[in-house]
């Protein structure tokens, strides 16, 4: 056991999304983007715990590589059930002011246009990027490619 959770349950949230980026890079995308699913159920119905069992937010991954092959509006959902915007989530579950998600979900609504909304999405995004301690260029390193 690692605190409320067993170690089983973090190392198939981690396996789950090794095969997905592993599945991606072989350019087989719906079954990575199966993977990813699967990684966010199992991680999204684990027992709560502080800090979470698994650290890595799955939904930065699945959104990064919706994203690149153009799926958009399947990335920004993503993003914004990571963020809790659109309440799918329990509380536990949600990662409000993430930068990761902010930048997907920014880069989302930039490329389709929504300017309104960006505006408002980029200035908690450059609240958090000012905290970061590390460039942030896409919302995963799993992205190939990098946002303009």
């Amino acid at each position: 056991m690692l605190f409320n959770n067993t170690c089983l349950d973090i190392l198939a949230v981690a396996e789950s999304m090794l095969n997905g980026e592993y599945e991606y890079r072989r350019g087989n995308f719906d079954e990575a983007f199966a993977h990813l699913r699967k990684a966010i159920e199992l991680d999204d119905t684990m027992p709560y715990d502080e800090p979470w069992g698994w650290m890595q937010p799955v939904r930065h991954a699945l959104g990064a590589l919706l994203m690149e092959q153009g799926r958009v509006e399947e990335a920004e959902a993503a993003y914004r059930a990571d963020l809790g915007f659109d309440k799918t989530l329990r509380r536990a579950c949600q990662h409000p002011d993430n930068v990761w998600s902010l930048h997907g979900l920014h880069e989302c609504l930039m490329r389709r246009g929504e300017t309104v909304e960006a505006t408002i999405i980029k200035q908690r995004l450059d609240l958090a990027v000012a905290r970061a301690d590390v460039p942030i260029e896409a919302s995963c390193f799993c992205r190939q490619e990098r946002a303009a």
